[in-house]
């Protein structure tokens, strides 16, 4: 059980602690902000015997990935075992306190650099400054660096007047006397010590699990940071465009493999060793996951109807790291379009995911898993489903369906090229409306947005051909344009599943007849997709529940 305990410090223990280590500044932090007039107030307020706060110290002996310079100050790593006290609450005070009697120099973020020694003590009794950062109004003889005053030999502060080496003393000893109060929580786990962080620092803002688990499993010894391999691991898969993969579906990769449940609960438990020793499989896993979904069909991740559906795919190679025989791959298939199609992961995902790696452990034995979900792919619930959302996995799924027929250019016949990028939001140019909404809108005013806006009516093109060359033109005008240069038109047609541009109404512009036929041929292609099964247990899915992918 936690408990609170005293933390008071003098001047040289709060000194000392910070420069063997001993106090620390955890990772997950916000940034030093604090500019130099703000420590000068800082250091005006102890002088003048003010308080400054009570700090809130975790005291553990756990390694946790934290600051590791200050300035042109590099911080000592503590020994294995010992205790270090990490500043829960006043990193913004501990930090300029340190940095102002330090005399240090801070680069920030934007490359400019803070000097943090231009600050000065005044030494004349009638002037009512003590402490300031401009002396331009004063003689050399009136006023002290901080710095120098704290850290300065007898041989430069003896330079000083008696009158003026009297004040100097006076104010060495407020420092040296001044109780920085404070409060130890010890017999804290790491998810309490946060707690607490959130609750004082962030306004509620509860730090993510992913922020934890960074400070968690650090191990300089090892030399591991998780955030540094994430994001080596975010290049390697820009390469392959699945770098929107998010580092929660990593983190329960992870857990997956140790320990078959992915709650934020047993993620916290993980051990650290354990989670450091499985971190290269578990990658290696993610990896072989991405190179079957990419030769599947589906070239970006920001069409993966969840970020999740990498962990029942990763589960499987870590148990199969073998290429999968042509039956385990369309059990794998099948697997994906009962999940992506019937909403599996839009509510009780971690529940979920322990219960479908118990099918890819069926799969990996060639048996057909029983899904306890249904999936409608009929053309009726095509037509009440469909209307266009990026963020929706049962859209995605479609997406991914017309991804994976190549599309081609209409214009020139050449492949579309699909790009995360692009991909972002429905009202990305890359999305295109066969029948053009403003065109729909100015032809059928009194039509429900819902019938045009609507995955039957989406092709994948380039962005180019779609804001420069058709725009508000009628499917008629446009693809009559393009047949002029791509003699191969219907084959282009083919490959975003539209039919004979006469019996899909297109030379008529007739939308019905269009959106009629293509739902005939989406159905058509996602059936054949699909393994036949009867479910026991079919549960009907209210779409005004549905809830949007983080991938959206």
């Amino acid at each position: 059980m936690a408990i609170l305990d005293n933390g008071d410090k003098n001047f040289s223990q709060i000194t000392n602690e910070i420069k063997t280590g001993q106090v620390k500044i955890p990772q997950f932090q916000r940034r030093f902000v604090w500019d130099v007039k703000a420590s000068a107030k800082l250091i005006d307020s102890i002088i003048k015997g003010y308080p400054i706060g009570t700090f809130i110290y975790w005291r553990t002996d756990e390694e946790l990935r934290s600051v590791r310079n200050l300035g042109n100050i590099n911080l000592p790593i503590h020994n294995e075992g010992e205790y270090v006290n990490y500043v829960l609450d006043g990193q913004q005070r501990i930090t300029s306190f340190f940095a102002a009697t330090e005399g240090l120099a801070i680069e920030r973020d934007s490359g400019k650099i803070e000097d943090y020694s231009n600050i000065y003590i005044i030494l004349d009794n009638n002037n009512g400054d003590i402490v300031t950062t401009d002396v331009s109004n004063y003689s050399s003889d009136m006023y002290i660096r901080l710095k120098d005053l704290i850290n300065g030999d007898f041989t430069y502060l003896a330079s000083f007047s008696p009158e003026k080496q009297e004040i100097i003393k006076n104010i060495k000893k407020i420092f040296e006397g001044y109780n920085f109060r404070g409060v130890n929580l010890k017999n804290a786990t790491i998810d309490v010590a946060t707690e607490v962080f959130t609750r004082l620092n962030v306004g509620g803002k509860e730090l993510t699990l992913f922020e934890i688990m960074v400070a968690k499993t650090y191990d300089d010894s090892r030399n591991f940071d998780l955030l540094e391999k994430f994001l080596e691991l975010k290049q390697e898969l820009q390469l392959v465009n699945y770098e929107t993969i998010s580092s929660s579906t990593v983190l329960q990769v992870v857990s997956m493999l140790l320990v078959k449940n992915v709650t934020r609960k047993e993620i916290l438990k993980l051990d650290k060793n354990e989670f450091i020793n499985m971190w290269d499989t578990a990658t290696d896993c993610i990896k072989m996951s991405i190179d079957f979904l990419r030769n599947f069909g589906i070239p970006v991740s920001r069409l993966l109807p969840y970020n999740a559906l990498i962990v029942p795919f990763s589960y499987f190679f870590f148990k199969h790291p073998e290429s999968p025989s042509a039956d385990t791959k369309n059990l794998l298939e099948d697997f994906f379009w009962r999940s992506s199609l019937g909403y599996r992961y839009s509510s009780g995902l971690e529940g979920k995911l322990v219960q479908d790696v118990e099918k890819i452990d069926k799969i990996i034995k060639r048996e057909l898993p029983k899904y306890e979900w249904s999936i409608d792919i009929s053309e009726n619930n095509l037509k009440q489903s469909g209307t266009f959302s990026a963020g929706r996995s049962f859209i995605k799924a479609i997406l991914c369906l017309y991804a994976m027929q190549k599309p081609k250019s209409f214009h020139n016949n050449l492949d579309v090229r699909i790009d995360n990028a692009w991909l972002k939001i429905s009202t990305s140019k890359n999305y295109h409306h066969f029948f053009p909404k403003a065109w729909m809108r100015n032809k059928y005013p009194q039509m429900d947005n819902s019938l045009y806006n609507h995955i039957l009516n989406i092709t994948i093109v380039d962005d180019e051909l779609n804001k420069k060359k058709i725009r508000a033109k009628s499917p008629a005008e446009y693809i009559n344009s393009f047949s002029k240069h791509n003699s191969n038109i219907n084959e282009t047609l083919e490959t975003h599943l539209i039919g004979n541009p006469i019996e899909f109404g297109i030379p008529n512009n007739d939308y019905e007849t269009f959106f009629n036929n293509r739902a005939k041929l989406v159905s058509k292609k996602l059936d054949k997709r699909i393994i036949s099964q009867t479910t026991g247990n079919e549960i009907q899915i209210d779409s005004d529940d549905i809830i949007e992918d983080e991938n959206a």
